[in-house]
């Protein structure tokens, strides 16, 4: 496990190094919003040039540490209610979550496709209560692999908005009719957010993937449309409270899509 990992350029694996990186630049500040020692960790065993994501992703870093603080703040909310949750982390990627949340009680499931578990392998280990599951989350005979015993969460950063509205939609009716009662917090952009994504992140970081189609939300009480069991508990702007500590200009900046409702944090309840 302490070889070095090669990401080449032009591999879907590549976007998982985004928000890695974010998390990991963040840690390494003198004065960090987010400590992700375990982040830190992962980009020293990487191959990789981070240079051009360095320069261009000054925006972006605080999305992806913003998205994981709002994601701390509701695992640990929800573990409070809940201190033996199981916990699904969507389209996990090389996300760190449970590395901050753990509380030595959860069950942490990480989703994600077959070659994305098995890069996940050179750095984690599965335990009896943190397991990798080789699955796209829309082939759901993953449900069975799942444990309940004290509520369940499912925590999706950076994964729906890849997908179509009516893909996404058909897998909340799924989780519904299968687990009865669950929640979900997952990020969500508008019509707006999607072209930015495509424009400002993927293409300005070097990246050779393109972000084709996807779901743009247009407004958060839409999801309460799609099936009377479907809740809209709350949802917040990307930014909001997450601004201490950031230059005075990138507030400024932030300001705007804030006020557009670019990008939100929407926690979701099937009951």
């Amino acid at each position: 496990m302490s070889q070095t990992i090669t990401i080449e350029k032009g591999n879907v694996q590549e976007t998982l190094l985004l928000p890695l990186w974010g998390r990991a630049f963040e840690t390494q500040k003198e004065n960090p919003r987010l400590i992700d020692r375990k982040a830190v960790q992962i980009i020293e065993k990487i191959d990789y040039d981070f240079s051009d994501i360095e320069k261009t992703q000054s925006m972006s870093q605080h999305g992806w540490v913003a998205r994981s603080l709002h994601t701390d703040t509701m695992a640990f909310n929800f573990i409070k209610k809940h201190p033996e949750a199981a916990i699904v982390n969507i389209g996990c990627g090389l996300d760190t979550t449970f590395s901050r949340i753990d509380n030595g009680k959860i069950m942490f499931y990480e989703l994600d496709l077959p070659d994305v578990i098995d890069l996940r392998k050179n750095f984690y280990e599965d335990s009896a209560r943190h397991i990798g599951i080789s699955s796209s989350f829309l082939d759901t005979e993953w449900f069975g692999q799942i444990t309940v015993r004290d509520g369940l969460l499912f925590l999706a950063g950076g994964v729906f908005y890849y997908f179509e509205e009516e893909q996404i939609k058909k897998f909340f009716i799924q989780a519904a009719d299968y687990f009865g009662q669950c929640d979900f917090f997952f990020d969500s952009l508008s019509p707006t957010g999607m072209k930015i994504a495509k424009k400002q992140i993927l293409k300005k970081g070097g990246m050779g993937m393109a972000l084709e189609g996807g779901w743009g939300l247009k407004s958060i009480k839409n999801l309460e449309t799609w099936d009377p069991r479907i809740k809209v508990v709350n949802s917040i702007s990307m930014s909001k409270g997450m601004k201490k500590g950031v230059p005075l200009l990138k507030k400024l900046m932030l300001t705007i899509p804030d006020m557009l409702g670019v990008c939100s944090m929407v926690h979701m309840r099937i009951a």
